[in-house]
């Protein structure tokens, strides 16, 4: 005789297969199965719908509510949040809307599930007054209660579309009614007024989170100290760097390497190398941008040989550099003069695949024009396969630099043709430097020309 605890034990195998990305086995159970008499429930499908849009498809996923109604079996409001979840997932956020109201005409009453991964979709959409419209029918309907995955959507939501003040505002009023938030809504609440570049509000909030008994964890903390680098708070940010460390955080490769890159940019190399060295004796295995991170900072120093070695480091352990790996090594040589070891570096990467890197002949042409090379800097340019604006305003600036004022006002005036925007302050260079040296009716032709190219556009 069949039990129900067969199906259970049936469901248990698919669900850890659909956890393991192993959908064909999971079909063969569930196929298995059903020769043996024992045959799926609801829950067997709602499982198989959220193995095929974790990692099959979404239209595969969709297909298995015909096949539920073929075994007489309806579908739910699970089954469709699975859908609608995944089509988020996946940024099929106009399809995701399809599925809901579909779930709607279905006759399937939506859970608060189903409105806070609505709310989600809403924010990632742009549209900010519509989430916030499903929020408070939520609330006033009575028929359901908000979660804190609810109120973690609505903070994170108006954080990322602009509205921080709302936000605080809606985090405020929360407390006052006796929510108390968790970690990950602190987390959230942090995360927003840090990327809103309010320091002074995110620490607050620090401090209050751990009033509550909270023990902000290593996300909090480099979230935070990422934030007082970018606001140019060097100083406080490493004073966090250093509540971290008398707390006994074990520090990730990104925590170290936010810490380093504000060290370099700071001039502070020699503090920058040392936490680079501590990171590597605690064992930590850095990714590709926590590498770059260090390259910049042994070119920085003038150590290529320590650079390159990295980079042979990277390959042998299975990663692969990308363009800006090669790129920092480009600019780190032009920095120090080294202009034909930069020459050859670009070839070097030719030689790997990468093709035209644009960026690192940018800065080619930049530092010649700067060491006084304008003659070599032109040379690169006429050689490039492609150029950009960055391209024509770097070397028209560096053009007036050298006082070459007329084949400045050749190359803008050829790069407004083009269709190009150089700055307006490198345009009021052309100009001002052209009337300086007594080119008054080539600098009238320069502004005629601006003028015609501001009207295109």
């Amino acid at each position: 005789m069949i039990t129900r605890l067969s199906t259970k034990f049936m469901n248990i195998c698919i669900s850890t297969m659909c956890k393991s990305n192993q959908i064909s086995k999971a079909e063969v159970v569930l196929i298995d199965g059903i020769k043996l008499g024992v045959y799926p429930d609801i829950f067997t499908y709602n499982t198989l719908i959220n193995g095929y849009c974790r990692f099959v498809s979404l239209d595969a996923a969709y297909n298995i509510l015909n096949r539920m109604k073929e075994a007489g079996i309806n579908p739910d409001v699970v089954s469709y949040n699975s859908l609608i979840s995944g089509a988020v997932r996946k940024s099929h956020l106009s399809k995701s809307l399809q599925l809901f109201d579909e779930m709607l005409q279905s006759g399937i009453r939506p859970d608060v599930w189903s409105y806070n991964i609505l709310m989600h979709c809403l924010f990632r959409l742009g549209k900010p007054e519509e989430a916030n419209s499903v929020f408070k029918d939520i609330v006033e309907s009575g028929e359901m209660y908000p979660c804190t995955s609810t109120y973690n959507v609505m903070i994170n939501g108006l954080c990322k579309n602009g509205y921080v003040k709302n936000a605080v505002m809606l985090f405020r009023n929360l407390q006052r009614h006796g929510f108390v938030p968790q970690v990950l809504t602190y987390n959230t609440m942090i995360n927003g007024l840090c990327k809103a570049k309010r320091l002074g509000d995110a620490r607050r909030v620090l401090r209050e989170f751990c009033e509550y008994g909270y023990e902000p964890n290593a996300i909090t903390y480099t979230t935070v100290m990422k934030c007082c680098f970018r606001c140019g708070r060097l100083e406080q940010g490493l004073e966090i760097l250093s509540e971290m460390r008398m707390k006994g955080y074990t520090f990730d490769g990104f925590a170290y390497c936010t810490v380093v890159a504000a060290l370099v940019k700071t001039g502070r190399i020699e503090e920058a190398d040392e936490i680079a060295q501590k990171m590597m004796s605690n064992g930590l295995v850095p990714d590709l941008a926590s590498y770059n991170t260090m390259i910049n900072l042994f070119c920085r120093q003038g150590r290529f040989d320590d650079a390159l070695k990295l980079v042979d480091k990277i390959e042998r352990q299975g990663l692969k550099c990308d363009q800006y790996t090669h790129t920092i090594i480009i600019h780190g040589l032009c920095k120090v003069g080294d202009f034909a070891g930069a020459e050859k570096h670009l070839d070097f990467m030719n030689s790997l695949g990468f093709g035209f890197n644009l960026v690192a002949f940018n800065c080619l042409i930049d530092c010649l024009g700067k060491a006084g090379h304008i003659d070599q800097a032109m040379k690169v340019f006429d050689s490039m396969e492609v150029k950009d604006s960055f391209t024509y305003t770097i070397l028209v600036h560096n053009l007036c630099r050298a006082r070459k004022f007329l084949f400045a006002s050749q190359l803008l005036i050829g790069c407004l043709k083009s269709g190009f925007h150089i700055l307006r302050a490198t345009q009021r260079a052309v100009i001002d430097g052209l009337c300086s040296v007594g080119f008054i009716k080539q600098a009238r032709k320069v502004k005629t020309k601006i003028r015609s190219a501001r009207l295109i556009r």
